[in-house]
């Protein structure tokens, strides 16, 4: 039987979680999620369990925040002047916003905290730092 190899695209359905058991993510009721094995567009850790499946095999596999998405990084929390948000924004916690970077790129980010003069934004990405935890189930190799 086949066994997935770098290169190689696949077909799999997966669940993700966080240790906790909280689940953010999954393939369930959608079609399965394509990708190319070891082409850069899955987090490393989801891409390294892939080599040596075959279709119909299933596993659970575990990805520290380095191998998924990556340590909180503290120059990524903003704290932005409150005399700069428009009137009639009404921000709350956990409010996700998007703003631009000087070239005019958006990116998102999260209100984490209100102070009396600053908003403080949150840029990284709402699953770093966090341990993950997938079930994959492999469904084509192609």
């Amino acid at each position: 039987m086949a066994q997935v190899k770098n290169g190689d695209t696949v077909k799999v359905h997966y669940t993700g979680k966080l240790t906790s058991g909280e689940q953010f993510d999954s393939s369930s009721g959608r079609e399965p999620l394509e990708f190319t094995v070891g082409g850069g567009q899955m987090i490393k850790g989801f891409d390294a369990a892939m080599p040596g499946m075959s279709v119909g095999d299933k596993k659970t596999i575990n990805i520290p925040a380095a191998d998924g998405y990556g340590e909180k990084d503290p120059s990524a929390v903003i704290e932005f002047p409150k005399e700069n948000v428009p009137a009639e924004m009404k921000l709350e916690i956990g409010m996700q916003l998007t703003l631009s970077d000087p070239n005019g790129n958006p990116f998102p980010v999260v209100v984490t905290e209100m102070r009396e003069d600053v908003v403080v934004l949150d840029a990284n990405h709402f699953l770093a730092g966090e341990e993950l935890v997938f079930d994959i189930e492999l469904v084509e190799i192609s």
